[in-house]
């Protein structure tokens, strides 16, 4: 099987079921996507999730929009403009390899901070301090969820999935730009987001009935338990390449 169809069926799946559980619980699509794009096609990260990461929020939008905390976009936003520099620095000079590894090894640390739910309380602080972090992770290696997710835990599910919607469209729009700035966005990058875009609409779709009915912390478990196993694949490779 040549590369494109690999990337297309197997990063389609992570695609898919990341979008399931962001659609869900607010949050997980790069949680599980990038570590896989990443394992299927460094060439194509972190540009490549976040064209995924700027289109499925607005799905979100469309429907509880009304639920935003602005007051927390605006702080996580003024967090995380300097995070994303910074992010942008680490892709410029360290290599497609030493990446993978940066990214396996950002991946298990959020799904053990999501795993364990630590308690985190939220104000302007905490808030701008996680859009910082999640500036840096999110446009190094298109994982920028789990911060901001770990701060809004505490907040009723509508809201979580509003706001993180909005600082995901914002973030993944303001990383695209750095990306294309020092020369990190090649054209293949945009085309394969834009491919992904149908799993990624399909998983938002099937996330509504599971957000009705099933038990999120179980469809969270799991996934996080893929993403650290992708994670672990990741860094073996990257290691060993």
């Amino acid at each position: 099987m040549n590369p494109e169809a690999l990337v297309l069926i197997v990063g389609g799946l992570a695609v898919f079921v990341g979008a399931v559980v962001q659609g869900s619980v607010g949050f997980g699509l790069g949680l599980v996507g990038a570590p896989v794009l990443t394992l299927l096609d460094p060439a194509v990260m972190p540009g490549a999730i976040q064209v995924v990461n700027l289109t499925l929020p607005l799905f979100t939008l469309a429907v509880e929009w009304r639920r935003v905390d602005w007051r927390g976009v605006g702080f996580g936003m003024l967090g995380r403009l300097p995070g994303s520099v910074i992010g942008g620095v680490i892709v410029v000079y360290i290599s497609v390899y030493t990446l993978g590894v940066f990214v396996g090894v950002m991946v298990l640390v959020a799904v053990g901070l999501t795993a364990r739910a630590l308690s985190v309380p939220r104000n302007g602080v905490t808030v701008t301090a996680a859009g910082f972090v999640s500036g840096i992770t999110g446009t190094a290696t298109g994982i920028g969820g789990p911060p901001i997710a770990l701060v809004y835990q505490s907040a009723k599910g509508a809201q979580i999935r509003a706001t993180l919607a909005m600082f995901f469209f914002l973030s993944a729009a303001q990383s695209l730009v750095i990306l294309a700035v020092v020369d990190r966005l090649p054209a293949r990058a945009l085309t394969t987001g834009a491919t992904l875009i149908v799993p990624m609409i399909l998983g938002f779709l099937v996330s509504g009935p599971l957000r009705r009915y099933l038990d999120g912390g179980r469809v969270r478990a799991a996934i996080l338990l893929v993403a650290a196993i992708s994670a672990l694949v990741l860094i073996i490779q990257s290691l060993a390449a």
